[in-house]
This record gives C-alpha cells, sequence and structure tokens, in this order.
C-alpha cells in the first residue's frame, strides 16, 4: 500500500531538514499485463474452435496457444456476468441481479455494483496497475449515466484510470453515443465509422500512451466492445463473405456445427444433440422468402462476428509490435449465450421489440438490403441463436446450458505450456478475480476507500490450468435469472425454466449429472427425487446466503422503477450541453406535452435542430430548415410524420412551439406555433407506447443519427436558442406499470 508518512526532519531551514519521498505503488516483479476480452451474445458454439463454421482465426489462434474451456458457466445476462466477472462476487451480491435498467430497489437489485465488491481495477490499483476500460460498461443505474452524474459508480469511480465506450446495454455500430472518462463527447462523424474499430483503436492508444512514459508498468485492459449484441451492423464486405454459407437452415446447421465440436473435442464424445427448441420453427416449415431473410441475417451476424475477430487480431498484434505478447494474460470469453431476443423472424428495429411493438413479415422483408447497415437495428432470428448454443438448450436469460454456458479461453504463452488443451473443469465468472489474484500473489482487501468488503466468492482456477487431472475446487454454484433458477453441486444439476407470470411453487424442476450428460439431454428428476429434492433445498440455502430474493420474474417492466424515479413535470435545456441519456429525458410518451422554445431567428439562413430526442429508429425533434419550422415524429426508419409551419419564419426573437394533445391511447394531434401563430397540425395515430426516443436528446444540434432523412446530421442551429422547455401535461403516466402492461396487453 502507499505509504505517505513523512520520514524525514523539518528543521527551521532546508538546510537543517531531510527530505522524504512518498513511496510510489509499485507492482512486482515481471508482473503481467491483463487484458480481459469480453463479447457479448456470442453462444457457446459460435466460435470457429468451438465448433462455427464462422470464421474467427485470431480467437482460434489465441485458443491454439492457450487452453480452451467447455465447462464455463456465466450468468445468463450480460450486467450481472460484468459484475461477477470484475468482483469475484455473485452477481446478486454485487446488486447486480438483473441488468442496470431493471433495478428494482432491493439489494440484490440496486442496478450498480455495490461499494462492498471491489473491482479488480480497484483492487489493482495500489499493487501499480494502470486500468483502462473500453466498450460497453452497463454496470450503473441508468438515471446516473448524464453530466450531473453522479460519477461513483462510472468506470473511473470503480478505479478505472480511463474510459471510452458506452454506458448503456448496446450502441449503434455507426452513430454511438459514446463516454469519454467522465464526459459525454460527440459522436464521431466519418462514412468509414465503425464502432468495434473505434474502440479497437482507443484501447490501443492507451497502452501506448502508458508503456511510452511507464514502460516498466503493468496494464489491465477491460475491453468490453459490445460485439455482438444487437444491432448487428457490420461493413457488406464482410456479410458477403457468408453469401448463401446458411441456406440449409438452421436445423442442418446445428447438426454441422454438432458435428465439428466432436471433431473438435470441445465437446465429449457421448455428447447428444438436443431437440429443436419447442419456440424454434422448424426449417422446413418455412417458405421461400422466410427462408431468404432469415438466412440473410445469420450472413450479417456473421459478419458482425467476422469482423470483430479482426480487430482483436489488430490488438493482439500490437502486443506483439511493442514486445508485450508473451507477459499479457489474455483472457477470453461471451457475457452469456446466443440471444433469442430476435423472435421467429430477427427484428429490424430492436428498440420496438424493447417496447411490445411487433414488426411483420413484410415489413421485415421490404428491408432485406438494410440489414447490417445505418439503416436497420437488426437482431437474427431465434433459430440461429438456438445454432449458436449448440449443443445446448435454451438462450440468453436462460439457466440451461444455453443461457449460461459460454467458451471461455485463457492465453498466456510466458506461463501456460499446454497450448492447445481443452479443460472441463467446472467453473464460472467469479473465478476469474480470484485466478488472476492467485497468479500475482496479492490478497483480497478486506476494506477498500474505508468499506468492509465482501469476501470473493469464486476460486482460483490455478490448479485446473497447471493440471489438467486436476478437479474443481467449487462445491457449489447457483444460477438465478428473471425467475429460472438453477444449481450445480458435485457434477448434478437441477434446473427450472420459469414461465412469466406464473406462482413460483409451481415451477418443475428436472435434474442433470452434467459429468455423463454434458448437453442436459437426460431429465433423471422421475428416477431421483431424493436428489433433486436436495438440490433445490441448497438452491434455497444459496439464495439467501447471496441476497437472491425476493423473486422476480418481471422483465422490461422492472424499467418502471427507473423512469418513476426521475419523472418530472417539467425539464429544461440549453444550447451547447452535453447529451442527455434516454433513460432521463422526458416521458411523452401516451401524455400531453408542450415543446417550447425561445430564440433568435436571422432570417432565411437560419437552420438546425432546436430539440432532438431518438434518432432514426424513433424519436422527434423541433427544426428549421429553409425558413420553415418543422416537427417530425419517427416510428422508425422511413416511418416518420412530419408537420411544417405555413408562413416563413421572421427575423429577430421568436417564440417556436409544438404543442400536442393525446386524444387516446398512443395517438393525438399535434400543432405548430410560431410566436403564439398556429402554423400548422399534425395527426399522430402510430406512436410508441413508452420511451418513445431510442436515442439521448440534443439541444442547439444533433450528432449521430438524425431523427429523421429531412436533415443529415450534424444540423447546429445557426440562430441563438436561450432555451427549450418541454412541460409535461397532466395526462403524464406516473403508473409506470399500468402502462408496460397496457403495452404488452396484459391486465
Amino acid at each position: 500500500m502507499k505509504d505517505t508518512e513523512f520520514k524525514g526532519h523539518i528543521g527551521k531551514t532546508i538546510y537543517e531538514s531531510e527530505a522524504s519521498w512518498p513511496i510510489e505503488n509499485k507492482a512486482p516483479d515481471a508482473a503481467p499485463n491483463i487484458i480481459i476480452a469480453l463479447l457479448d451474445d456470442v453462444g457457446f458454439s459460435q466460435l470457429g474452435c468451438y465448433g462455427s463454421t464462422i470464421k474467427t482465426p485470431n480467437i482460434d489462434t489465441l485458443a491454439d496457444n492457450g487452453l480452451r474451456y467447455n465447462n464455463f458457466h456465466t450468468t445468463a445476462m450480460c450486467s450481472p456476468t460484468r459484475a461477477s466477472l470484475l468482483t469475484g462476487r455473485n452477481h446478486h451480491t454485487t446488486g447486480m441481479g438483473a441488468i442496470a435498467e431493471w433495478s428494482t430497489g432491493f439489494p440484490g437489485y440496486s442496478g450498480q455494483i455495490s461499494k462492498r465488491t471491489s473491482t479488480l481495477a480497484e483492487i489493482l490499483k495500489p499493487h501499480g496497475y494502470n486500468s483502462f476500460a473500453i466498450g460497453k460498461w452497463h454496470l450503473m443505474r441508468m438515471t446516473s449515466a448524464t453530466s450531473a452524474g453522479p460519477f461513483d459508480a462510472w468506470p473511473l469511480g470503480r478505479g478505472f484510470d480511463r474510459f471510452y465506450g458506452f454506458l448503456g446495454a448496446f450502441a449503434d455500430q455507426y452513430d454511438p453515443e459514446l463516454v469519454e472518462d467522465n464526459r459525454v463527447i460527440k459522436t464521431p462523424n466519418s462514412e468509414k465509422y465503425h464502432l468495434t474499430e473505434d474502440l479497437t483503436d482507443q484501447a490501443i492508444s492507451m497502452i501506448k500512451s502508458q508503456k511510452s512514459v511507464a514502460p516498466e508498468k503493468p496494464f489491465f485492459l477491460y475491453y468490453a466492445p459490445g460485439a455482438c449484441h444487437s444491432p448487428h451492423q457490420v461493413p457488406e464486405e464482410y456479410v458477403a463473405k457468408y453469401k448463401g454459407k446458411f441456406d440449409a437452415g438452421w436445423d442442418e446447421m446445428r447438426k454441422t456445427w454438432f458435428k465439428r465440436q466432436k471433431d473438435l473435442g470441445i465437446i465429449p464424445p457421448g455428447t447428444e444433440l438436443t431437440e429443436l427448441n419447442q419456440e424454434v420453427t422448424p426449417w422446413s416449415e418455412l417458405d421461400q422468402d422466410q427462408k431468404k431473410l432469415c438466412a440473410r441475417m445469420q450472413e450479417v451476424y456473421a459478419g458482425f462476428l467476422d469482423h470483430t475477430d479482426a480487430q482483436i487480431g489488430r490488438l493482439i498484434s500490437f502486443l506483439k509490435d511493442i514486445n508485450q505478447y508473451e507477459n499479457t494474460i489474455v483472457i477470453f470469453l461471451s457475457d452469456n449465450g446466443a440471444s433469442d431476443e430476435g423472435g421467429e423472424f430477427g427484428n429490424l428495429n430492436i428498440r420496438k421489440h424493447y417496447s411490445f411493438i411487433s414488426e411483420n413479415f413484410d415489413e421485415l422483408f421490404s428491408s432485406f438490403n438494410d440489414y447490417g447497415t445505418k439503416y436497420a437495428s437488426n437482431h437474427y432470428p431465434m433459430g440461429w441463436g438456438h445454432v449458436g448454443n449448440t449443443p445446448l438448450k435454451w438462450f440468453k436469460m436462460d439457466t440451461h446450458g444455453g443461457g449460461i454456458r459460454d467458451p471461455f479461453i485463457l492465453h498466456w504463452p510466458k506461463m501456460i505450456k499446454s497450448a492447445g488443451e481443452i479443460r472441463g473443469q467446472f467453473h464460472h465468472c467469479i473465478d476469474v478475480v480470484p485466478t488472476i489474484l492467485d497468479y500475482l500473489g496479492i490478497d483480497a482487501p478486506t476494506t477498500v476507500n474505508g468499506i468492509e468488503q465482501e469476501p470473493i466468492h469464486g476460486q482460483s482456477m490455478r490448479s485446473g490450468i497447471e493440471d489438467p487431472a486436476s478437479i474443481t475446487p467449487k462445491r457449489a454454484q447457483y444460477f438465478e435469472m428473471l425467475g429460472d433458477r438453477g444449481i450445480w453441486a458435485d457434477g448434478w444439476k437441477a434446473v427450472t425454466r420459469h414461465s412469466k407470470g406464473t406462482p413460483f411453487d409451481k415451477d418443475i424442476w428436472e435434474l442433470y449429472h452434467l459429468e455423463s450428460d454434458f448437453s442436459e439431454f437426460h431429465n433423471l428428476a422421475e428416477k431421483n427425487p431424493d436428489k433433486l429434492r436436495e438440490m433445490i433445498d441448497l438452491w434455497w440455502i444459496e439464495a439467501g446466503k447471496y441476497d437472491v430474493l425476493p423473486l422476480d420474474d418481471r422483465d422490461r417492466e422492472r424499467s418502471a422503477s427507473t423512469l418513476r424515479a426521475a419523472a418530472r413535470e417539467r425539464y429544461r435545456y440549453y444550447p451547447g450541453m452535453a447529451r442527455v441519456e434516454r433513460m432521463s429525458t422526458p416521458n411523452v410518451s401516451n401524455c400531453s406535452h408542450v415543446i417550447e422554445a425561445e430564440v433568435w431567428l436571422d432570417g432565411a439562413d437560419t437552420e438546425g435542430v432546436v430539440l432532438s430526442a431518438g434518432n432514426r429508429f424513433g424519436g422527434y425533434a423541433l427544426f428549421c430548415k429553409e425558413n420553415h419550422l418543422y416537427y417530425t415524429y419517427t416510428f422508425g426508419v422511413r416511418d416518420s410524420e412530419t408537420v411544417i409551419s405555413k408562413d416563413p419564419l421572421p427575423s429577430g426573437k421568436v417564440s417556436l412551439m409544438f404543442r400536442f394533445e393525446k386524444t387516446g391511447d398512443n395517438e393525438g394531434k399535434g400543432k405548430l406555433f410560431v410566436n403564439d401563430k398556429e402554423q400548422g397540425e399534425i395527426d399522430l395515430k402510430k406512436m410508441w407506447p413508452v420511451i418513445p426516443n431510442a436515442a439521448g436528446i440534443h439541444c442547439g444540434h444533433e450528432d449521430g443519427s438524425p431523427v429523421c432523412e429531412t436533415y443529415q446530421a450534424p444540423f447546429n442551429f445557426t440562430g441563438k436558442i436561450s432555451h427549450v422547455d418541454v412541460v409535461v401535461g397532466d395526462d403524464q403516466v406516473i403508473d409506470f406499470m399500468s402502462e408496460y402492461r397496457e403495452a404488452v396487453g396484459n391486465d
């Protein structure tokens, strides 16, 4: 630890005094660099070295020169896995029982990492490490993701020296909403821009800067690009590589990948391929257009993963260039299994899925050429998610194998001498931190910043790294996600897939002996009722120990608590302000509201955004163009309604207003006013039922994806804005739970 005690002598003058310098933090000799490379929504089989036909040569090389694990587990969802991975504690204990947006006010579901569970960056800081976080954070309540903070849950508040990335669940790859350190920054404006490339550039830049100044100092890089979470967006040249490669469909591709897994030895020889998940339509039952669309979406995903692999290759190549390759621990994994969020035929606009809005097949097919581009926020059909989890059951957010068993690669040339081997010991993401600390010879601190710490829950993986015949030191590991539950103990696993809205005590538990049944194929519950009862009882013990309770099977509805806490009646915005994150913006869905701006106009030349909320995938904008006032409401790409002032705009000080009156559920009439004179009317009958803006709010400018194609970003206001007010009417929905239930059609 840093010693700040002065040990010299202070006399009357410098000539009678003896100086003493504080002892600086210094890492152990030959301490390795550490990179945790965390992908998003990449299932057990989606890497080439885990059986896929998708090209991942750089990740495969890490596996060939390191260790692959086939029995490594996560929490089934992104924020919880990230919290456990960075702290070494179970996700509920950290406060991340679900994703950050779904906090509920209970200890296990606070929506950000508890101060009682220090991150690896905080642990390493007093031991001479610099720590950099790149990409997706998603470990804080999203109402804190503004320029007003508080910043104690941002990356720099949790031990990292630098951060570049995004704070929420996912980002547009072409027009991301970015943060650097503790400040919101503008979206880069370049036709050739891609987020994953930018993040890799930033990671390399941070390491270059550190090694240029302190070459002996080790670094910890948390590299979490957000790929391959939706939206699946990637340059067409990567997609073109896979044209026709998936035309056989998901039924046959599961068989192909399953055979490859056996040939690679990544699954045991006796493993059985589970049946097609009952929610997935057999490929043979699709018509030709449906097959064409579904194959295209998988081609886009494959290109996205291929492109991500290329960026990882750039990072590894850079380590070689600066002579840091041999002594860098690279830990590669995914945060959960492949996702079924795309539904039967995929999504064009994933925001609609999260807002309970369905997209019909004709709409999806008509946008065939948009997938992968900036005009689609797409996700593939669930059938491809099932392929991605081969040979396992179910998906992301499930506690069966498809949700929680994920690829894991450990690469450390200086230490690992059994390159290319496969390890089968049971491990969990809470085991990563204690493994790193074990190799560094560092004890987890009992207090951090004066706060007593929860003990590390994970177990070091070191014995299995060095001896393939060793058994896992873990004795039990629970799982819980959105009401789904599971428990592993001594090779056995009990698991239940809960149906949302049904009584928990009616759930049917299954029992598997994973030591002999890798894919959870043979349910032994009826044959071994005593063992099942023992396992269920153990689950309840673990649940009580680690803050799992109360059980909660809600998902998107949980956002209601966050929205309710942030709700106000009046908002005032100023030009030049940083972007306001969407969860902290006025909730103007399904209620009357007014947008009013006090501006100075310079005549016919005045143009630009007065106020915009969202982007081309959903939102609204008040702006000036061609000497007229515009208001546009966007329901999706190329699906907007616009009203334009009938008279040209005057010069000088002007009042601009849009007034919306609700006339029914998710419909109403809007009117434009200039200096209190009505200038136009719009009849909106197709509106977002919850949170209309797919991105944050801008005042006086817009960067990134524009709300509509009438203008192109950046679109700065060329006049002068005093302020813009948004006033939400008396019919604002405060009972957000009722609003969500209504949106989903469930009373």
